[in-house]
């Protein structure tokens, strides 16, 4: 890639922001004065080396802050957007998606444990008297394809209790249905902006603050906006639905009851909820959080960074291509690693997503809340 030459001009006026003057004097001779003592010649050359090993550094900042946009955001993708814009053929996805920093993936998950600690569980009853309230049922969501903005932060203690399974399910559906939304919505939001600034020949500072926040919080190594691309996208509402009540044994569980924890990750640090079945020498522990929304933010961050989900994002990615809806039987045949069961693993969740209609909520979209939100649906 070409690289602009850097004036003096430019030189000298990041060096004055950086609190420096560079001034130019005639008739510099009296280094060779023979008057002019060895010790102050001395010490005039050492503070001219010093200077120079203090302000090189400067000038190499500079530099690459003058390329920055020419280097990492230079827009060869602007391209490959026209093209999916005119449904042409896209290359085949060789390389991408390669590599992942972890450190910050789920920095703002973690986030959400910075939140107040008062939550107050809203007993079945109440949360069906809620739903009643405000007419939000699951018939007129597989008809109208609208889902209530109803925000619940914890499932209620009462899910075992429930002895009607049909209303088990349903119950759990409503529940976790608007938070699914919600995160896909979250995530579609910033994919246009992705794609508003692919499409641009030049980015601001501020876009270039969040490309780079996205980059860590997607775990993108070298900077790859093809990569970013592939991560950052939505996952299918159906098999979210799906993962969650397998999980779960739709919300009835420990790890649901105790930790919110909706999807069953693993973790090797912090806090936890040991598996009371685990053997003594396993040091794994189920992934526990504050409110439910954060696990289905961990959920997607997972399948959106993780190794493992890599072939699941490239199909993701090739339905795109295609301008096909996401669909929830298609993408969970890549989930095959999610579980040691493997490909059973696979077939279990294809039966819940049939046996429930779940393909159903795939295209609902959430009433908006938000001016933001209302271009979305």
């Amino acid at each position: 890639m070409k690289r602009e030459k850097i004036t003096f001009t430019e030189i000298k006026n990041y060096l004055k922001k950086k609190g420096f003057t560079i001034s130019k004097r005639k008739n510099i001779n009296y280094l060779k004065d023979s008057n002019f003592g060895a010790l102050p010649r001395t010490l005039l050359s050492s503070m001219i080396i010093i200077s120079a090993f203090f302000i090189m550094p400067i000038i190499v900042e500079f530099k690459e802050q003058t390329i920055l946009s020419s280097k990492e955001f230079k827009n060869n993708s602007k391209d490959t957007f026209k093209k999916a814009l005119k449904n042409e053929a896209l290359p085949k996805l060789p390389s991408v998606d390669e590599g992942l920093i972890e450190k910050y993936v789920y920095e703002d998950v973690l986030k959400f444990e910075d939140l107040p600690t008062d939550y107050v569980r809203l007993s079945a009853a109440t949360i069906k008297q809620l739903f009643k309230d405000t007419n939000y049922n699951l018939e007129d969501v597989r008809k109208k394809k609208l889902v209530k903005p109803v925000s619940l932060s914890l499932l209620p203690q009462e899910m075992k209790m429930i002895e009607n399974t049909k209303q088990r399910k349903e119950l759990f559906i409503q529940i976790i249905l608007p938070l699914i939304i919600k995160e896909n919505n979250n995530i579609r939001l910033e994919r246009k902006k992705l794609f508003n600034i692919l499409n641009k020949s030049n980015n601001t500072a501020t876009e270039k603050k969040w490309l780079q926040k996205k980059f860590k919080q997607y775990g993108v190594s070298n900077k790859d906006l093809s990569t970013l691309k592939v991560r950052l996208d939505e996952v299918p509402i159906s098999m979210a639905i799906a993962q969650a009540a397998k999980e779960t044994g739709w919300g009835t569980s420990r790890f649901a009851q105790e930790g919110n924890a909706l999807f069953g990750q693993w973790t090797w640090f912090g806090e936890g909820i040991r598996p009371s079945g685990a053997e003594k020498n396993t040091t794994h522990k189920v992934m526990k959080f504050k409110v439910l929304q954060a696990s289905i933010k961990a959920y997607h961050r997972n399948l959106n960074t993780h190794s493992s989900y890599r072939d699941f994002r490239r199909a993701r990615a090739e339905l795109r291509d295609k301008k096909k809806m996401l669909d929830g039987i298609i993408l969970c045949k890549y989930l095959d690693k999610y579980a040691e069961t493997g490909k059973v693993y696979v077939k279990i969740l294809e039966q819940i997503i049939r046996q429930n209609k779940l393909t159903d909520f795939d295209d609902a979209k959430l009433l908006p809340s938000s001016i933001e939100l209302e271009s979305l649906t």
